[in-house]
């Protein structure tokens, strides 16, 4: 689960981690008192969506397309201005789609004299199965252009959790990140309250890009991004009330509701299987054919039939959808059963678009007779290869 940059600065805030005083802004009603709770005289405008890159995005709705979606401000007219170009119009970033996301939520900041930008990261290290700090002196860049083209200028630090961050990790960091004087003293601080609060709140991401030395030589969260691991959510209702459901599609919350892991792509052919490995080798395998995944929906290995005709259903809802490819190994769920919720889904949807079903494991035979027999057009495959192909080529034809 994703939260706003400013939800995300208000959590490492009640860890002790030193951010600018700022505050939120939901409607224009709220930008007069937002700015005269801060000194100024200079504010920073920034606009709360679930993407990067804000800074550099665009708005439609700017014919000009000079300003972004991060703007400083040097009067109180300034920033309300500002803030009527940005609430309620759409911005285009490098993470949005071309439609961009709409603008429901503005954070004004107090200002800061920035003298470097740095940046840095807590995530988990595949390779070791640590939590590791990703650090470097080229904040506010992208860390993947940073990492391609100078990797040198990225450490990264995997954190024993039986130890958390010790003297020598956080000296380690500090020597990355070129910190001296005061700067290393507050980063000597800084790097513990940061992995307390990433385990604490079972974080999967906490990107600070830029963390800042100011002018006076103090070390300052400039911005935060967080991610939170959906499966530990259960832990921490306060987290869950950060949940902002108009940042999600809509097809993805319905989802959630069904206990369906669902991601929406950019593609035309819809994906229903049972097991994220299997789901990646389908999508896989549509690309190699030529065509391109409108989804990831996983339905997991235990679902019933009013679970697969959920899912189909939520597949259905995607207009891009041409074609829908079914590929079920059935293991703890029965073919029978996934054979039962695509008939009744099927039937209910009034489904217009080619029907790839590919079934194979348990009761396998039995779930083939049940499509057999339901008088639809479902197309009947042996395997994924076979079933690739078929799609494809339906989705062509169609």
């Amino acid at each position: 689960m994703n939260i706003h940059e400013y939800q995300a600065k208000a959590v490492l805030k009640s860890f002790g981690a030193p951010v600018a005083e700022g505050v939120p802004v939901l409607s224009l009603d709220d930008v007069q008192k937002a700015v005269d709770t801060l000194p100024g005289p200079l504010w920073v405008v920034k606009s709360q969506i679930h993407a990067g890159g804000r800074g550099k995005g665009k708005f439609i709705e700017d014919a000009a397309g000079e300003k972004g979606g991060v703007r400083l401000a040097f009067s109180k007219e300034e920033v309300l201005e500002h803030a009527k170009a940005m609430l309620g119009h759409h911005l285009v970033t490098a993470q949005t789609s071309a439609e961009g996301k709409q603008v429901n939520r503005l954070y004004i900041e107090d200002g800061a004299d920035i003298d470097r930008e740095l940046y840095l990261s807590l995530l988990v290290d595949r390779a070791t199965g640590r939590p590791a700090f990703v650090a470097s002196t080229e904040g506010g860049m992208d860390i993947e252009e940073v990492a391609h083209e100078t990797p040198e200028k990225i450490l990264t630090l995997p954190i024993d959790p039986t130890t958390g961050v010790t003297d020598a990790d956080a000296a380690q960091l500090c020597d990355a990140l070129k910190l001296d004087g005061a700067a290393r003293e507050d980063g000597m601080k800084l790097f513990p309250i940061l992995y307390k609060a990433f385990t604490e709140k079972d974080m999967a991401m906490l990107e600070i890009n830029p963390l800042i030395v100011m002018e006076n030589g103090h070390l300052r969260v400039l911005d935060a991004k967080v991610s939170f691991d959906g499966n530990a959510l259960f832990r921490h209702p306060d987290i869950v009330e950060l949940r902002d459901t108009t940042e999600e599609d809509e097809k993805e919350i319905e989802a959630s509701e069904w206990d369906l892991a669902y991601i929406a792509l950019d593609g035309t052919i819809g994906c229903m299987v049972n097991g994220a490995g299997l789901a990646m080798a389908t999508m896989d395998i549509i690309k190699l054919y030529g065509e391109e995944p409108a989804n990831f929906c996983d339905v997991g290995g235990g679902a019933n039939a009013e679970k697969v005709a959920a899912a189909f259903k939520i597949i259905m809802k995607d207009p891009n959808v041409k074609g829908i490819l079914v590929n079920i190994f059935g293991g703890i769920m029965k073919c029978d059963v996934i054979a039962e919720g695509v008939i009744a889904a099927v039937k209910e949807t009034n489904l217009a678009v080619p029907l790839v079903v590919r079934l194979e494991g348990t009761n396998v035979e039995m779930g083939k007779e049940i499509i057999k027999n339901s008088g639809l057009n479902v197309i009947p495959a042996d395997d994924l290869d076979d079933a690739a192909q078929k799609i494809v080529a339906a989705v062509k034809e169609a």
